[in-house]
């Protein structure tokens, strides 16, 4: 009997001893060539980027994958505790794997059912990370022996972690931080033990227990959950109760507002963020990294960008006074079937303009057509527009503009999706609906800070949603006259001054396609007169001229160094703007006019940082002198050097910023930006046939621009200039902008003096003269003219009495000459004077 139980112990042992070889045999086999799990220990999930205004409010997400990774201290013991309940109760025990559960797997599989689960917190990141998802014995295998190399690798927090930033909850949420966002618009330390609950019951099935479409089923697997939690220790009975009695309240059920509805949409600024990022940085890096983005935004700015470009925008489209047809149309049976909701809801349409609302048709009246309106809930009566709040729009029939429509029926159909705003009485109460239009004609709109480069304000179009075509960086464009002070920049660095004499008067250049005849706006000549006055009137024949001078090389050279053109071919037309940049370009080029002529580079991004919180981008390299020490000596403060380098000459940007105010306060900009009545530089431009109209201007603070025209060039029509287009458009902006702005004063160069100039003859007046013909000019120290002398004049000219008499050699008049509303006699053999340091003589 004894050697009869040795025997069976014998086999028992080497049956065991066997068993054993072969599960190592498995797990060898199924060990060799597996992932490694110790890249795990330096896990960065794919994160979302979030954008911040100046202010610190979240304007936009940039992502992927819809996550937010929390670091393992910050995850509330709550959440750990809801999930360890949902997933794994015994995770805090195991060494990464259920044996039990195994077990029952295993018989499962022996008796041909579906194999079931069984995978730990442990085994479940092993599948989510390296492995697929398939439900195959040999992935099971694998997955069990690098969960046990995981739990040797990693601490159980670690672990947990991975699990929980990992693991996808429905609705486009990776990771419990975004789900705690997308469901109740929380942070993790704000869930309740209920809710914690829900999002621990989601990861088996996410589609199938929507807080709202399966509300009942929602709610069983929370409760299942909650009573997992307290069998556990985890919350108490009473906490129990009190929380499965509770209803389930979410965002998607609208109990809560959503994260994004407190978010503005997408807009030109956030979208040229994501441009300009994903070239300095990369997109995979922008998309997934977890970035934090502090953007220069300021978002009264940007609103106030936004309202004065549109109001310019509508205003010109209703001059013109021609109805375009709708925005889409829905099939009336499809709007009988499916409801005008529903039907509108799966069209995407602009959403983003203030005020504004998409609109349905559904019945057409006499007077009338009753609408239903995108995100306004109906009233008994319904919404009604009558065709009178149309009155502008002139329809088209069979390719011609008819008359004014007098019925509904004229304009609109059943089934036209149009826009419409609230029109509302002075006391706030609604009054009526008002049809609305996205004009065709364009434009843009920016705003930076002249001394950091920070752009404040940047709208690239009518509406984003509509158009996401950025036309203050991706439209080029010719900017016409308002290139011109880079020509005069060039010239008062050349030797001229603001009071030098210039001749208006016709000019003639041989160019390989022919002579060249340039003109005036006015297709006037107006004969000698100061460089300001080139400037201020916009003379197109004084700036040819003075670049005939300098040469156009020293003009595209200033072009060039401030950025406006690459390369600019030495064409003379280009001095009157023939070229094609950027407003982005021409706005942080006058940015250097107003700072005083150091160089600064426009950005919308201050600052960028990893997850981690680590700098990997900064805008602003000036030096804070001091900053670095741990201590401060007495009197002696930390402060901050500027190190941007000088590209003009101070004396030179003052005399340009000076020359620049006159064409707002009397010149081309005067009836629409002069009626700021502060001291703002700007310059319009106007090319060919009304084609493009700009205008930039700054202050001493801030430099911003517009631009104005078709996305295919054509004219515009009569009277669109700059300064009648973005002229009310710049004066709009910096009416919200210079609230609070400060002093307008220029700094003024050192060893320079202002002396009194006649701005209509040139002259040197007297210190104390006055009047509207006065003004200071600003003149090197020992350079400047003495009183009674004129401006300088490269090319020559005479003198007779008092009258300063300037014309080319060869094209003095004969007879007489008006100047300056007279007429005056010239001899018949004038003398020509000579040029010298104050004037000529």
């Amino acid at each position: 009997m004894l050697r009869f139980f040795g025997f069976i112990f014998s086999l028992l042992t080497i049956g065991v001893f066997v068993a054993a070889g072969s599960v190592a045999l498995v797990f060898w086999m199924y060990g060799r060539d597996l992932p490694s799990h110790e890249q795990l220990a330096e896990y960065a999930p794919a994160n979302l980027s979030r954008v911040y205004s100046r202010e610190g409010r979240v304007v936009d997400e940039f992502a992927t994958q819809r996550r937010m990774y929390t670091p393992p201290d910050e995850i509330p013991p709550l959440v750990k505790h809801a999930f360890i309940s949902a997933e794994d109760k015994n995770f805090y025990t195991h060494v990464g794997f259920d044996i039990v559960g195994i077990g029952k797997a295993v018989v499962d599989a022996a008796q041909g059912q579906r194999l079931r689960g069984a995978s730990t917190i442990t085994q479940q990141v092993m599948k989510n990370f390296l492995l697929t998802g398939d439900r195959k014995m040999e992935r099971k295998i694998k997955e069990i022996i690098l969960a046990t190399r995981l739990e040797q690798t990693l601490d159980k927090e670690q672990i947990l972690a991975l699990y929980l930033n990992e693991i996808f909850l429905g609705q486009n949420s990776y990771g419990i931080t975004a789900a705690a966002e997308t469901y109740f618009n929380k942070t993790l330390e704000e869930l309740t033990p209920g809710e914690a609950a829900y999002l621990a019951s989601l990861p088996k099935a996410p589609s199938d227990r929507h807080p709202v479409r399966d509300y009942d089923t929602a709610v069983f697997w929370r409760d299942n959950t909650l009573r997992e939690m307290a069998e556990n220790g985890y919350i108490s009975s009473e906490t129990y109760l009190r929380e499965k009695e509770l209803p389930l309240k979410t965002v998607q059920s609208g109990d809560y507002p959503s994260s994004r509805s407190e978010m503005p949409p997408r807009d030109y600024f956030t979208d040229e963020i994501r441009r300009q990022l994903s070239d300095r940085l990369g997109e995979e890096k922008l998309f997934t990294g977890g970035l934090s983005i502090r953007s220069t935004m300021d978002p009264t700015l940007q609103a106030a960008a936004a309202q004065a470009l549109r109001d310019r925008l509508e205003e010109y489209d209703r001059g013109i006074g021609i109805y375009r047809g709708p925005l889409e149309t829905i099939a009336p049976e499809k709007l009988a079937e499916d409801g005008w909701r529903d039907a509108m809801a799966g069209i995407f349409l602009p959403r983003d303009i203030e005020g504004w609302h998409p609109a349905v048709i559904l019945e057409v009246g006499e007077t009338s057509a009753r609408i239903g309106i995108d995100g306004v809930e109906d009233d008994e009566d319904g919404h009604f527009l009558n065709v009178a709040e149309a009155a502008w729009a002139r329809p088209r029939r069979d390719g011609r503009v008819q008359g004014k429509a007098t019925k509904p029926a004229d304009l609109w159909s059943v089934g036209d999706i149009i826009m419409v705003s609230a029109v509302t009485a002075e006391d706030g109460t609604f009054e009526k609906w008002t049809y609305r239009q996205i004009p065709e004609l364009q434009g843009a709109f920016m705003a930076m800070d002249t001394q950091t480069g920070r752009v404040l304000a940047m709208q690239g179009g009518f509406s984003y949603q509509s158009s996401v075509f950025n036309r203050a960086t991706q439209a080029t464009r010719q900017p016409g006259s308002s290139f011109k002070p880079f020509v005069y920049a060039a010239a008062l660095d050349s030797g001229y001054t603001p009071a030098s004499i210039v001749v208006d008067a016709p000019v003639e250049v041989e160019t390989g396609a022919g002579i060249w005849r340039p003109k005036n706006s006015s297709n006037k000549f107006y004969g000698p007169a100061p460089m300001r006055t080139g400037i201020e009137q916009s003379r197109n024949l004084m700036t040819v001229r003075i670049a005939q001078d300098i040469g156009m090389e020293r003009v595209g050279d200033y072009a060039e160094r401030f950025g406006v053109y690459e390369n600019m071919p030495n064409i003379l037309s280009y001095s009157l703007g023939a070229g094609e940049t950027t407003l982005y370009k021409m706005v942080a080029a006058y940015a250097m006019f107003a700072n005083g002529g150091k160089r600064v580079e426009p950005t919308l991004v201050d600052r960028v940082q990893d997850r981690n919180g680590n700098t990997i981008y900064r805008h602003d390299r000036r030096e804070c002198v001091d900053c670095q020490s741990d201590t401060l000596l007495e009197a002696r403060e930390p402060r901050v050097y500027n190190n941007s380098q000088q590209i003009m000459d101070p004396v030179t940007a003052y005399q340009l910023s000076s020359m620049m105010r006159g064409v707002v306060s009397r010149g081309t900009a005067a009836s629409t930006v002069g009626k700021l009545g502060v001291p703002i530089s700007g310059k319009t431009g106007t090319t060919n046939d009304s084609k493009d109209a700009w205008f930039v201007g700054f202050t001493p603070r801030i430099a911003a621009g517009c631009y104005i025209g078709f996305d295919t060039p054509r004219p515009m029509g009569r009277g669109a200039y700059g300064g009648t287009l973005c002229g009310p458009v710049f004066r709009d902006f910096m009416e919200v902008a210079l609230e609070g702005h400060g002093s307008f004063d220029l700094p003024r160069p050192a060893n320079t003096v202002l002396v009194k100039i006649d701005r209509f003859t040139g002259q040197r007046l007297p210190d104390g003269a006055s009047g509207s013909h006065v003004v200071a000019e600003l003149f090197r120290a020992g350079e400047e003219p003495r009183v009674g002398e004129y401006g300088a004049y490269v090319d020559g000219g005479f003198v007779m009495g008092n009258d300063l008499l300037l014309f080319e050699r060869g094209e003095v008049p004969t007879e007489t000459i008006n100047v300056q509303g007279r007429t005056v006699e010239v001899p018949s053999n004038p003398t020509f004077g000579t040029m010298s340091s104050g004037g000529l003589y």
